[in-house]
């Protein structure tokens, strides 16, 4: 079993039924959950939109390949409603599903890169992952969430 943490964003629809609804898919069809954290509230990242989006950070014991987890992450956020996948460009969404950790593995293909690349960059993931995963050491920067958190409150300053 490999331990998982997954960010979930939402900024269309009813958010605390995108999210809830995706969590509960994540646990039927990935894994059993270990932890997830409070929703929370932020602005576009990347983008403009009148639209604030609902974040939330989960971890997760799963059996799939990070391949295979990709592939199902894409296919709940298909069922929920996503109609196309950000690349490089971001816009509104009903669901967003990101793969931030598989254990401490180091994946890098054309179609998927763990850790996330820009996790260390958005407060909107390393808030919620600091609440469930403060102490967590990102393989390749070999710093902690809460490091990360820190470090990136202090640039923006």
């Amino acid at each position: 079993m490999a331990s998982v943490y997954l960010s979930l964003g939402t900024n269309l629809g009813n958010r605390e039924a995108n999210l809830n609804e995706a969590v509960a898919m994540i646990e039927k069809r990935i894994g059993s959950l270990s932890s997830v954290s409070a929703f929370y509230q932020t602005a576009p990242w990347g983008f403009e939109s009148e639209n604030d989006f609902l974040n939330l950070v989960l971890a997760c014991e799963t059996k799939l390949s990070p391949e295979s987890l990709l592939q199902e992450t894409q296919f709940i956020e298909i069922e929920l409603g996503r109609t196309k996948k950000s690349n490089g460009s971001y816009s509104d969404r009903m669901i967003d599903i990101d793969i931030l950790y598989y254990d401490q593995l180091i994946v890098e293909t054309p179609r998927l890169i763990i850790p996330h690349p820009l996790l260390h960059l958005r407060e909107f993931v390393l808030a919620p992952l600091n609440e469930i995963a403060p102490l967590f050491l990102h393989p390749i920067f070999q710093k902690t969430t809460e490091q990360m958190l820190s470090e990136l409150k202090n640039s923006s300053k």
